[in-house]
């Protein structure tokens, strides 16, 4: 019965979505365009005021659900239940049970919950799982299961912020477990350093809470004043005591690290215990890493166990081994990997890799053939690691055979999938945001697992043919067997791009590897601090490139313009590139960052760039440099029809030779 009301909804909207489709926008897009700005404003009257004139229109789910979630802390179940009737298998219908979860959590109606999350479809929202652990072990409890108590311990650690669905979990876990696996008075303290470190003082106070209420007074002291705090203690004194002083110097070294050095080796190291202690100096290694201080590995020297940090902090003293010198220091680049935990290496190829490095360095033949199969694990065209895992096995990059192209019955499914047509037509009207979200649940959450492979293709070329590339590109890279580059790695507007490329003395690889990451081809993507169109170009930015370029007459809002946009956006990259002497890490770094970070950035001894950009120390200038770099390996490819080297176009990263011209200090 279930199934058959979901197939009958699903057929409805589909009819519904067909006659959308033959009538004309007009006004009903236009009511759904007001109807998502009343949304964002909070404003409940006009949406309950348009929302009749929104019936029928194929986008319906989305002003029902703009319109009930804005009351849903004051709407009945009644209403909430006739929602999930009208709109059964559909992207709202899920996004609103995540959002009534939420508030059922809240009210503590466990009951409730219970039903509607074993109709909950979604699970990415990590309240939602907290909320769902607690009522598994009010059912299962007194005693934690290690997986349930594990995962509370996960959920908690990573939440940002004064989560009240983590903390209650926790809370839980801590008070009324009898198990051997409950959460104890030295996770709460953990919880403490880690929300200290991050400058989240309402969760700090959470986790204090739980661990020693009678501490919250002295917390308030420590939160005022780190430093009056630390002088006013001649000694640590109680457990509590000094849990307190630690994080006292944790909240101190965010803003003088030097000073909290001193303090903690002349004073208070002796005092505090073990892991407190350990804590503080892997926070102080850390800090100096990503400030490239040579510094950084005495610090983290004074760390007694590895297992006492944190993986951030981990993964910054990887780092600062890499930056050792010419060559690395291995040893310590594997003990912090050794270290991390396995979901956290588990995240990222780079761990699998700098580790195999390690490996392969040393002198003991069992060690190296295990960091060679480490290789051969990750090596693959798919991303910067998986690139260099491959040469260094002696495979260049190359590009895959495509594979078969969808079938005629597997794209006329990705055509009449409601969902996707939903996505797709929120983005034509401009509800850009609302229509990758709701094409993300359909291509990645709606069925478990996502998708198979066939229909992820299939799903990639319905969007490639309406040039809807961010989809096209993100929906392909999920199969993880076929890999179809021209989904992967389209070249819009190559005519232009290739010959302006060409035109200036740039490699257009490296111009569509820099778009690809910027923009994904969104012609008028708009990034949060004001950069715009293809190659994301700041008007600041593109006025001087202009001046530069001799282009009379230019004006801010011609930069998204497609041709306008391509000729500045190279411009500037060729200027910043002959700046940096052709290193095409150091430009991407400072395309993404501007020139003045990455000029400070490569003093230090000369690395390995591969070394070097896992050193950036800005998390999104990381990241970008190696998907530019990756991506500009594969277009290489792709318009050569040879093999192609990463390798080669990262080389190495040093201070500015003395033979090189001087910087240009006019570059913004």
């Amino acid at each position: 019965m279930k199934f058959r009301t979901i197939l009958t909804g699903v057929l409805a909207l589909a009819a519904a979505l067909a006659q959308a489709q033959t009538a004309p926008a007009g006004r009903a897009d236009d009511v759904l365009l007001e109807m998502a700005q009343a949304f964002r404003t909070g404003n409940k009257a006009r949406l309950a005021q348009l929302l009749p004139q929104a019936r029928g229109h194929v986008l319906e789910p989305w002003a029902a659900y703009w319109e009930l979630r804005a009351r849903l802390d004051t709407a009945t179940p009644q209403e909430v239940q006739e929602f999930f009737a009208r709109y059964p298998g559909t992207y709202q219908e899920d996004r609103l049970r995540n959002d009534w979860l939420l508030v059922l959590g809240q009210r503590r109606d466990w009951t409730t919950f219970a039903d509607e999350h074993a109709k909950f479809r979604m699970r990415d929202d990590p309240q939602v799982r907290c909320y769902a652990l607690m009522v598994q072990f009010l059912r299962e409890g007194p005693v934690a299961t290690p997986a349930l108590a594990d995962e509370v311990r996960r959920q908690w650690f990573a939440a940002r912020g004064n989560d009240d669905a983590c903390v209650l979990a926790a809370s839980r876990l801590m008070a009324e477990s009898a198990g051997p696996h409950r959460l104890t008075a030295a996770d709460a303290w953990r919880k403490a350093r880690l929300a200290m470190e991050a400058n989240q003082p309402r969760a700090v106070a959470a986790a204090v809470e739980l661990a020693s209420p009678q501490a919250l007074p002295a917390l308030a002291e420590v939160q005022a004043s780190p430093a009056k705090f630390l002088a006013s203690k001649a000694t640590a004194g109680s457990k509590a005591r000094r849990e307190l002083l630690g994080l006292a110097l944790i909240k101190m070294a965010a803003n003088d690290a030097d000073t909290t050095a001193q303090l903690l080796d002349a004073k208070w190291s002796a005092q505090l215990p073990r892991e407190e202690r350990d804590w503080l100096w892997g926070q102080l290694g850390k800090q100096a890493a990503q400030k490239l201080d040579d510094k950084s590995l005495e610090l983290y020297g004074r760390v007694s166990r590895l297992s006492d940090l944190s993986d951030d902090m981990l993964a910054w003293k990887a780092r600062a081994a890499l930056r050792a010198g010419r060559t690395p220091d291995w040893a310590k680049v594997a003990a912090a990997i050794d270290a991390m935990s396995d979901e956290f290496r588990a995240r990222d190829t780079a761990w699998t890799y700098w580790k195999a490095r390690a490996l392969r360095a040393s002198r003991i033949e069992a060690q190296q053939a295990e960091g060679t199969r480490l290789l051969e694990s990750i090596a693959s065209v798919r991303g910067f690691y998986e690139q260099l895992a491959a040469e260094d096995l002696g495979r260049l990059v190359a590009v895959p055979a495509r594979p078969a192209p969808p079938t005629p019955e597997e794209r006329e499914a990705a055509r009449t999938n409601p969902t996707l047509q939903r996505a797709l037509y929120a983005i034509a009207i401009g509800l850009r945001p609302d229509g990758v979200r709701e094409w993300n649940w359909g291509t990645n959450l709606a069925r478990p697992g996502g998708l198979p492979e066939r229909e992820l293709l299939a799903a990639a070329q319905l969007a490639c043919e309406r040039e809807v590339w961010d989809r096209c590109i993100n929906t392909s890279e999920r199969t993880r067997e076929a890999f179809d580059a021209e989904q992967r790695f389209p070249m819009p507007f190559r005519d232009a791009v290739v010959r302006r490329a060409r035109e200036i003395n740039l490699d257009p690889a490296y111009v569509y590897g820099l778009i690809r990451q910027e923009s994904r081809f969104i012609m008028d993507a708009r990034s949060h601090v004001g950069a715009s169109g293809l190659m994301q170009v700041m008007p600041a930015t593109a006025r001087w490139t202009a001046r530069k370029l001799g282009m009379n007459g230019f004006s801010p809002e011609q930069i998204t313009d497609r041709d306008t946009n391509i000729a500045i956006g190279t411009g500037y990259l060729k200027l910043v590139l002959d700046d940096f002497g052709g290193s095409m890490p150091l430009a991407a770094a400072a395309y993404n960052a501007g020139p003045g970070r990455p000029r400070a950035w490569r003093n230090g001894p000369v690395l390995d760039a591969a070394a070097w950009a896992e050193n950036v120390p800005f998390a999104e200038t990381r990241d970008y440099v190696k998907k530019v770099l990756s991506n500009a390996t594969v277009y290489a490819a792709i318009l050569s029809g040879q093999p192609q080297s990463l390798k080669a176009r990262l080389g190495t990263v040093g201070p500015r030779e003395a033979t090189q011209p001087e910087t240009n200090r006019d570059l913004p």
